[in-house]
């Protein structure tokens, strides 16, 4: 079995975690109003870039 020879300090295991961590997601907002991940069609309102892209069917 493989075992370290030396003891890993503190800072140099914080340096590796460092790298761990979740990345929280970029929000942009649509013209709607409504909060949506960048470069995707709005859930909303079915807009891209200002343009309509989705037919939203009022039900």
């Amino acid at each position: 079995m493989a075992v370290p020879k030396k003891k890993t300090s503190r800072s140099r295991k914080g340096m590796r975690r460092a790298n761990d961590r979740v990345e929280i997601p970029n929000v942009i907002y649509c013209e709607c109003g409504e909060p949506t991940l960048p470069h995707r069609v709005c859930e909303a309102c079915g807009s891209y870039k200002g343009r309509q892209v989705l037919n939203k069917e009022d039900a």
